[in-house]
């Protein structure tokens, strides 16, 4: 990447991700308050798509208070299921978390529970500001911070432990393009709802950032970018084959921004000390899988093309023959015969190829075009 990276490993906390800190410093928070004797009879109530749901329930359950969490239809199977490990009541409700935030509303009321808030509660931002200043001490001669943006109470911790430690260090944040609610609320000068379409990045899919949120963070952040989902499954694949680390989509996020050909793969950034938090690592296994081969696609490394061959007897075996000879490995192959406008004799037969990366692949192309394949390759259809 040109730059001396640093990867902050919030996902290596007992719950997965960095949400722990502002978690037990909230209900703290409210223990002292409210009371114990009042807290620990009523509980706590919070919308979370996993990583603030897991912190609460964890600790929650360490410090005697009852903890009830609204999690949206698209929340990853383990976060829901670790969750209820922890003790905590689950109610699956929303398509998002914005929705599922306004069903868990309803029921403070009715419930007399606190709401915590996973990112725009004071103490929530406090916790994660913590984060700030371990990296300022962690690496004192840092340049800049990049750091990913769901409901913005992340990078407003940060932000401002970092600005307020050291002036001059830069502060990037990152959210994905699928859903860039920070993105929105900065065009507009206050939060904002955005478009939001599913991403890798589930924990950052985010409709509105939080307005406490916002107001510390648009004083401190120096530059908000944004990140496609190609980056993204990227980043974990590199994550995974270069540091051995599992981390989630919105976790990867920050280092996804900064992988080549990323918004922030910038001439100013090259040479610089740059800590990027990995900040959660709550992925689906099944998640996981589809992830890696988009992030194998990505590099390269997994191509699909489209071949006409002939339908008589070691047509199909000529074209196997080729890519095998070519170092090709055939991890899927098809043959289509009756959507066809072609020579009766004809199949077109659908490969999904591992290769060694670019150049492989490039190689490959040329050889079954000199064989007239004449192939349509994925990025060509």
């Amino acid at each position: 990447l040109g730059a001396n990276i640093f990867l902050k490993t919030e996902f290596q906390q007992f719950t997965g991700s960095f949400k722990e800190r502002g978690a037990r410093n909230a209900i703290l928070t409210l223990l002292r308050e409210q009371g114990e004797e009042s807290l620990k009879q009523s509980g706590v109530i919070a919308a979370s798509a996993g990583n603030h749901a897991l912190a609460l329930a964890y600790h929650g359950k360490d410090l005697g208070v009852p903890v009830t969490v609204v999690m949206p239809t698209v929340a990853p199977l383990a976060k829901v299921d670790k969750c209820r490990k922890f003790g905590a009541k689950v109610i699956i409700k929303g398509a998002h978390i914005g929705e599922a935030k306004e069903f868990a509303e309803e029921l403070i009321a009715s419930e007399n529970q606190s709401y915590v808030n996973g990112y725009d509660d004071p103490p929530i931002i406090a916790g994660a500001g913590t984060i700030g200043i371990e990296m300022i001490e962690d690496v004192p001669d840092l340049d800049a911070v990049v750091v990913p943006i769901g409901g913005a109470g992340l990078i407003a911790g940060i932000a401002c432990a970092v600005k307020t430690l050291k002036p001059s260090a830069k502060v990037y944040g990152v959210e994905p393009e699928f859903a860039a609610s920070y993105t929105e609320a900065l065009k507009a000068g206050k939060p904002v709802p955005a478009h939001v379409t599913p991403t890798l990045a589930d924990g950052l899919a985010v409709p509105v950032v939080g307005p406490h949120a916002f107001e510390v963070a648009r004083h401190y952040v120096d530059e908000c970018v944004t990140c496609t989902e190609k980056e993204v499954s990227l980043a974990i694949l590199r994550l995974i084959e270069n540091e051995k680390m599992v981390v989630e989509g919105g976790g990867a996020s920050g280092l996804a921004a900064l992988l080549p050909g990323a918004q922030l793969d910038r001439p100013e950034l090259k040479g610089k000390n740059i800590v990027v938090p990995l900040c959660g690592g709550n992925i689906d296994t099944t998640v996981l899988g589809r992830v890696l081969e988009r992030g194998l696609a990505a590099d390269n490394r997994m191509k699909s093309l489209v071949a006409m061959v002939s339908d008589r007897p070691g047509g199909i075996a000529k074209l196997a023959t080729l890519l095998a000879d070519h170092g090709a490995s055939i991890k899927d192959m098809y043959h289509e015969r009756a959507f066809l406008h072609s020579n009766i004799d004809h199949v077109r037969v659908k490969c999904v190829l591992e290769l060694q990366g670019k150049d492989h692949a490039k190689e490959l192309k040329r050889a079954l075009e000199e064989k007239g394949y004449n192939p349509v390759w994925d990025d060509e259809e």
